[in-house]
């Protein structure tokens, strides 16, 4: 591994030199063989061999200029102005330099926002495939989390423009939208929430009114706008004498400038101070007659305006699960990168047995998300192919992948800080803005609550939904002949029990103990994800560690321990020095490790 530094490397000219560096420098991709080693398992061979390049460019970048950029962002936040120097009432938010460098990488330099609503971008002759463009995401987010906000609804606001919008609207806004030509680039925002409630959309309040030429027009606010500056919003409002609840919400596009060129009828009252992704400007929004275009059919009877925004929801959760796997995949690094470098009572710390047990405790949660997160974003291709089954899959993986990773990120983000020790706590260093973004996540696209009730209260319950998962991880189990018998039989009887319970949740209301269920899910699908992808990539001459990782999701996560016992010392000490310093772990000696 790339982090750790032999004894004889280490000679400390001055006192300084006893502090361990950080991970800047690196090349993210790289020095990343769980990301290398999963490209061959999920990935067509042509679109690896294309994209890989593309991603070794990026990786270089995220671990360097990005790194520089998105710190500079952290300190120099989005300043909000009110009036021009004329006086007018023509506010506008000024973006430091490093953000505006960063934008030209994300969307100039690789178009992330436009490579699934287009062919051509990075040379692909066709739109890009959901599982090659997450890769891009989780490269650039081990670097800066906050604009990975704007990507994504640039993304998702003009993917529902394309597939809702009239004629007239699609053709104004959506090749603005997916271009890479910075000066004629519109960029992307969704503005949902009100002071009436986050996830509780039914009481949006913002109204639309038409006008006597038939215009629409919103009037009222929203009261958490990320993406304060975007050129194209997307909101859901309640046209006037529709229905109360969700079956009366419109969804409409707000176009910043009016097609004169004049500023639309809305301001930003003010910036939020936020603890976290500083780097993107979230605001307060009133509206005063902004003129607006419908998506779909609104008026006073039923809208579909839920129902449609529910795409961008989903799409917005994976790519929340793919940024808490990039964000975990740096903290683990950095992790790493202290725990091979600083020397304390006499030894390197990756030596000390409670240290190297920390380790592992990080490693397991970043390597189940980033497997979790290419297979979901398998699914969700497949799904959007035609696939009924696969569908099914993406609808219940999507809110399981929000919601575990985004409170694993927070355990992992606060773990690799505790790894470096009091230098962690100081912003000089990458650690703290980590445990600072890490906690956007358990908020954004809904809370734990919400997503677990989601899991269970609909992707199960409505839509049956486990069990098409339930099958699928199955036929994916009794499919790998590499994996040790007597282990695959365990995670194929850990599933039937873990669909069984989601089951028996949702069928009883059982709502306090949705989040275990949402839990067993998650925890058993990614040890089976990753015994058959370390089983595969074994068979093939590659790295089996993920074998071992399996086996300690189903010891750790799906077993009842004994909270008096001693753990299973054998396996613990050979498990872990595999997965921490031999770098690669043949398909025999994983065998040989799991069978202790």
């Amino acid at each position: 591994m790339t982090f750790y530094q032999s004894s004889a490397e280490f000679s400390p000219q001055s006192l300084s030199d006893w502090l361990a560096p950080d991970c800047h420098g690196l090349n993210f991709f790289d020095v990343d063989k769980s990301l290398q080693g999963l490209l061959d398992v999920y990935m067509p061979k042509d679109v690896r061999d294309h994209m890989v390049p593309h991603y070794q460019r990026l990786g270089q970048i995220s671990g360097t200029d990005l790194d520089d950029w998105s710190r500079q962002s952290d300190k120099h936040q989005p300043i909000l102005h009110t009036r021009d120097a004329r006086g007018r009432d023509e506010d506008w938010i000024e973006f430091h330099q490093s953000y505006r460098n960063m934008e030209q990488v994300a969307f100039g330099q690789f178009g992330l926002h436009a490579m699934t609503n287009r062919p051509g971008v990075l040379g692909w002759d066709a739109k890009v495939p959901p599982i090659a463009k997450y890769v891009f995401q989780y490269l650039f987010g081990q670097s800066e989390f906050g604009q990975l906000c704007p990507i994504s609804a640039t993304e998702t606001t003009a993917m529902l423009i394309d597939r809702y919008a009239d004629e007239e609207t699609r053709a104004l806004l959506f090749d603005r939208m997916v271009t890479q030509d910075m000066d004629d680039l519109l960029k992307g925002g969704q503005f949902m929430t009100e002071k009436t409630g986050g996830s509780d959309v039914s009481n949006i309040a913002l109204t639309a009114r038409q006008d006597e030429n038939g215009t629409w027009k919103l009037y009222g606010e929203k009261w958490f706008c990320s993406c304060a500056d975007a050129d194209v919003v997307l909101l859901l409002a309640r046209p006037e004498g529709a229905p109360a609840g969700n079956a009366g919400l419109g969804l409409f596009a707000l176009p910043r400038n009016l097609q004169d060129g004049s500023r639309n009828k809305y301001r930003i009252v003010r910036l939020k101070e936020k603890m976290g992704s500083r780097s993107m400007a979230s605001g307060e929004i009133i509206f005063d007659g902004a003129t607006v275009y419908p998506l779909g059919e609104v008026g006073a009877q039923a809208n579909r305006g839920l129902k449609m925004m529910m795409d961008q929801v989903n799409m917005s959760r994976l790519s929340h699960g793919v940024r808490a796997a990039a964000m975990m995949r740096r903290c683990l690094n950095e992790a790493l990168m202290v725990s091979g470098y600083r020397r304390a009572f006499g030894s390197k710390l990756i030596d000390k047995p409670l240290l190297r047990r920390q380790l592992l405790k990080l490693m397991v949660p970043t390597e189940q998300a980033l497997s979790m997160y290419m297979y979901t974003a398998v699914m969700m291709e497949k799904g959007d192919a035609g696939d009924t089954d696969a569908a099914k899959v993406t609808r219940i993986l999507t809110p399981l992948l929000k919601y575990r990773t985004a409170r694993d990120n927070v355990k992992v983000a606060t773990g690799a800080m505790e790894v470096r020790g009091g230098n962690g706590y100081i912003e000089d260093w990458v650690n703290a803005k980590l445990v600072r973004d890490a906690h956007l996540g358990v908020l954004w696209e809904g809370t734990s609550n919400i997503n677990s009730l989601d899991v269970i209260n609909r992707a199960v319950a409505k839509t049956g939904a486990h069990k098409a998962l339930g099958e699928a991880v199955t036929e994916m189990l009794e499919g790998e002949a590499n994996m040790p018998g007597q282990f695959a039989g365990q995670l194929k009887g850990l599933v039937d029990r873990a669909i069984s319970f989601a089951d028996q949740v949702a069928k009883e209301g059982k709502e306090t103990v949705a989040r275990k269920a949402s839990s067993a899910l998650y925890h058993t699908v990614t040890a089976s994800l990753m015994a058959t992808e370390g089983a595969k990539i074994g068979a093939a001459g590659g790295d089996a560690s993920r074998l071992l990782l399996s086996r300690m999701i189903v010891d750790r996560r799906l077993g009842s321990e004994d909270p008096f016992s001693m753990e299973n010392g054998e396996f613990d000490r050979l498990a872990g020095d595999a997965l921490l310093f031999e770098g690669h772990v043949t398909l025999d000696q994983a065998k040989e490790i799991l069978s202790k």
